[in-house]
């Protein structure tokens, strides 16, 4: 019995294994991996990504028409550049083109159940641009995207 109670017939139930060991068959004593970091982090990261990318001519506006609602779709279209934006380089040295836009801090501040007001600091090269929008869960429980702000100058 091992010191525990009912511990006989729990391992009979478990065909030998206790609820504290490893699976029958598994040699090794790593634990599962950790789910990847986009699942780790909330909705308002993922969104600040893909707005970074509409906003900064990476992305297509119509590639977001799905995740927003209301004005901000509009909002996107006076955002977004017009033409295709030719692909910003990683560094921004000499001859590579400019540097690419990347979001340097993403925060959230959730005033009711399924709303989230979220700012992005975004940066390109040495330049700092906010970025401010509201996130709305709707029925279905999927996140949308209700209005969007930028301040500074444009990535």
């Amino acid at each position: 019995m091992r010191g525990t109670i009912g511990g006989e017939a729990a391992r009979r139930r478990t065909g030998g294994q206790s609820s504290r060991t490893r699976p029958a068959g598994r040699s090794d004593t790593r634990r599962p991996a950790a789910p990847p970091r986009a699942l780790r982090l909330g909705p308002h990261h993922w969104f600040a990504e893909r707005l970074l990318a509409v906003v900064s001519g990476l992305r297509p506006v119509h590639s977001l028409l799905g995740h927003t609602v209301g004005p901000a779709y509009q909002q996107l279209v006076t955002l977004a550049p017009c033409g295709p934006s030719p692909r910003p380089s990683g560094r921004g040295g000499a001859g590579q083109g400019r540097p690419r836009p990347v979001v340097r801090r993403c925060g959230r501040f959730t005033p009711g159940p399924g709303v989230i007001e979220a700012f992005a600091r975004i940066a390109t090269g040495d330049r700092m641009t906010a970025m401010a929008f509201r996130l709305e869960q709707g029925p279905d429980l999927r996140w949308r995207c209700a209005a969007i702000e930028i301040q500074g100058p444009r990535p």
